[in-house]
């Protein structure tokens, strides 16, 4: 009998292509879930389904038993929130609890899903060498994911744990439901809802699919211990715009909005929030996650794990694409319920 791959996290938007990679490439994959988890992304893909949280330490052990690879794909990417403790419950508590697990269920690897958050800055270009230097600036998501990194490394390193980490550039392409916070704001460039860009914004770039195949890849040939950059290019927040915008056949944004302004409107953002005791989407947080970013160099994913990467622009516009041929679906299906009721 063939060891199963297990994808914990299998129903966002990374981990539901990390499966159907998986599918693709012949393996026999077990997917873990929670219980509300959507089964879009993984709809009609030959799985097997369990289900549990990331604190339910014997639903973490069945999914493991049999399995000689997990791909860790769960994680609260919730930059905004007020509130910074659900971030580290899920992507620092949560992660402890399965690598006790992990550690001792006999794996071959453990793939662990990072993000580029944890490269330092540099003047040039950055590499996985480049030490994180910006937890300040980042704030409480990114002190969260670091954590995690250091924490799979810690028990790597002390408990034998043959785990590798991939730091994940801002994916695009289809099948981004929820949508991701980087896929709203492309959304909205495709239906015309995005009057302006942010000026001097530019952030690291990846198709999804290609991301994928690079966990898969890790899973195969990543050296333990190691991390690699998942990113195929430093993209202009203008470019994604024009691109959602050319899908979506809208003209694109005219206007740029310079950063002390967008980081004016985050402050009044924090300041609303507050005042009404929710959260809000719009801080001085998430405009720094904006533009402080490195250029990076993937170079080592290249070179060690095989990886080939299609060119971003073509995932960005065949998530655009996804968005236009959703909203045509939802429309078509809301036509075919109106003629049911009147018939």
């Amino acid at each position: 009998m063939r060891a199963k791959k297990l994808v914990i996290g299998a129903s966002g938007f990374l981990g539901a292509h990390v499966v159907g990679e998986l599918v693709r490439s012949g393996h026999d994959v077990r997917a873990m879930l929670r219980p509300t988890s959507s089964l879009r992304g993984i709809a009609g893909l030959d799985v097997e389904r369990v289900y549990g949280d990331l604190s339910d330490t014997a639903a973490l052990r069945s999914a493991m038993a049999g399995c000689d690879t997990v791909f860790h794909c769960a994680l609260d990417t919730r930059a905004w929130l007020r509130d910074p403790a659900p971030l580290f419950r899920t992507n620092v508590d949560g992660l402890r609890n399965v690598l006790d697990v992990a550690a001792e269920a006999g794996l071959g690897k453990f793939v662990f899903t990072s993000t580029v958050g944890t490269i330092g800055l540099s003047k040039g270009v950055a590499t996985e060498e480049t030490a994180h230097d910006r937890s300040r600036k980042a704030g409480a998501y990114i002190r969260s994911r670091v954590q995690a990194e250091e924490l799979v490394f810690r028990y790597a390193n002390e408990r034998g744990l043959p785990a590798v980490a991939l730091c994940v550039a801002n994916t695009y392409g289809p099948g981004d439901w929820a949508p991701t916070p980087h896929g709203a704001l492309l959304k909205a460039a495709v239906f015309g809802r995005m009057p302006a860009y942010v000026s001097g914004v530019a952030a690291e770039v990846v198709g999804v699919e290609d991301a994928a195949r690079a966990l898969v890849l890790a899973g195969e040939r990543g050296r333990v211990g190691e991390r690699y950059i998942v990113s195929e290019r430093f993209l202009s927040a203008r470019e994604i715009a024009r691109i959602g915008a050319e899908v979506g056949g809208v003209p694109p944004p005219r206007y740029g909005i310079p950063l002390p302004v967008m980081s004016a409107l985050g402050a009044v953002g924090e300041l609303a929030g507050k005042l009404l005791r929710r959260d809000v989407r719009l801080t001085r947080t998430s405009v720094r996650l904006m533009h402080v970013m490195p250029r990076l160099d993937h170079g080592k994913a290249v070179r060690e794990l095989g990886w080939a990467p299609a060119p971003a622009p073509d995932a960005i516009r065949a998530g655009a694409r996804f968005f236009v041929e959703e909203r045509a679906r939802r429309r078509a299906a809301a036509r075919e319920s109106r003629d049911k009721e009147k018939a």
